[in-house]
């Protein structure tokens, strides 16, 4: 598909979970399901943040229809074959999922799951993927990108990127036991541990073992995640590969994802933290690929809707005040870099502890309440 520089004049949305929905190809209106249309026009994925992206978050996120898949959290891998209560902790979606079943866990809007694996023994990897699958996981992913001292330390995420032969034979003894079961294999990679010179070579290594597709992120482990994101070096991975290669990092807006794409070749995208600054990116990006047109910017309403939402389902979860005032604001703090009401709401609640006037100052931010009012009420335990 011809990448096309996004321009057009501010819309409204329309409904992305119809049944029939339209796209443009090469200029060619066509229309279809919304399965058909999104593979069409390119995929959209949610990345695993550790210690950001957990179910609830991929629940809202996904709600809209715009996603087409999401990943976990890793589940950390050492030397032993781990019980299923870890699985259901990182994947909560496997308590809705039938051993056996085609599809595999999904988030409540229907959008697939599919379950992260970090660690460096293939015979431990290979036999959590073996109960993984048994609980009913349908697509793995392997992480060789987390660029975490700590992980890197114990040997898992990019520490493995130094060695090719090392990722070959993880990825390799997964894929045999993903294929005696009919389930998918991938592989997150970064491009390289210090310098990008193993980038090929570890692309390469990962689907010589198997990895059906590999979704790149465009730095090194050394560079985290300093801007700029070097999406040119995803297009030699690309060119060097005969398996689908998806885009990720630093997309933060629609003129982001263009350039990922033109400058990667790549059709897929995978998104990480420009979901949560615009919970509406997918959204923005879905709307531009089927209309050739923008959607207004993000309201505050939405993003403080999102927030509140938020809160109220780990309330739920039986989860404590002070830990989910600090989540809300480490989500906050990722909004406030791209918005200026977010980051004018930041700076009013960045040292409340409170959870009930926390979400209070949320509502000062917005003209109609109806969402934080809902969450206030379901958090009427607090004393007065």
């Amino acid at each position: 598909m011809a990448a096309v520089r996004p321009e057009a004049p501010v819309s409204n949305s329309a409904p992305l979970s119809s049944p029939l929905v339209h796209g443009r190809q090469d200029g060619v209106r066509f229309a279809g399901t919304p399965a058909t249309v999104h593979s069409a026009l390119g995929r959209i994925g949610l990345a695993p943040m550790e210690g950001v992206v957990d179910a609830e978050t991929r629940a809202l996120l996904s709600a809209d229809g715009a996603l087409d898949w999401c990943v976990t959290e890793f589940v950390r891998v050492v030397d032993a074959r781990l019980p299923p209560r870890v699985f259901l902790r990182h994947c909560p979606e496997l308590a809705s999922t039938e051993a056996g079943s085609a599809h595999g866990p999904r988030t409540p809007s229907g959008v697939p799951v599919t379950l992260q694996l970090l660690g460096s023994d293939p015979v431990a990897l290979a036999a959590n993927a073996e109960q993984a699958i048994s609980m009913g996981v349908r697509r793995l992913d392997l992480n060789f990108g987390c660029p975490a001292k700590t992980v890197n330390r114990h040997d898992g995420g990019a520490s493995l990127l130094r060695t090719p032969e090392r990722v070959y034979r993880v990825v390799s003894a997964v894929a045999e036991a993903g294929k005696r079961h009919g389930v998918s294999v991938n592989a997150k990679l970064r491009l390289g541990f210090d310098d990008k010179q193993l980038a090929l070579a570890c692309a390469l290594a990962a689907e010589s073992g198997g990895a059906e597709e590999l979704v790149v992120h465009a730095r090194t482990r050394r560079e985290g995640y300093r801007p700029p994101a070097h999406w040119e070096w995803i297009a030699r991975i690309r060119t060097a590969v005969g398996v689908p290669v998806v885009a990720n990092g630093d997309i933060w807006t629609l003129e982001d994802y263009w350039k990922a794409r033109s400058l990667s070749g790549c059709r897929d995208v995978m998104l990480g933290r420009g979901m949560l600054a615009d919970p509406w990116l997918a959204r923005r990006i879905r709307h531009w690929q089927q209309t050739g047109e923008r959607l207004a910017p993000t309201p505050w309403s939405t993003r403080r809707d999102v927030l509140c939402r938020y809160a109220e389902q780990k309330h739920a979860d039986g989860m404590a005040d002070k830990f989910i005032v600090s989540l809300l604001k480490q989500w906050l703090n990722i909004m406030r870099g791209r918005d200026a009401e977010s980051a004018a709401c930041f700076t009013a609640v960045r040292r409340e502890t409170d959870l009930a006037i926390f979400l209070q100052r949320l509502d000062a931010w917005a003209t109609t309440l109806p969402a934080c009012n809902a969450s206030r009420a379901a958090l009427s335990w607090r004393p007065a």
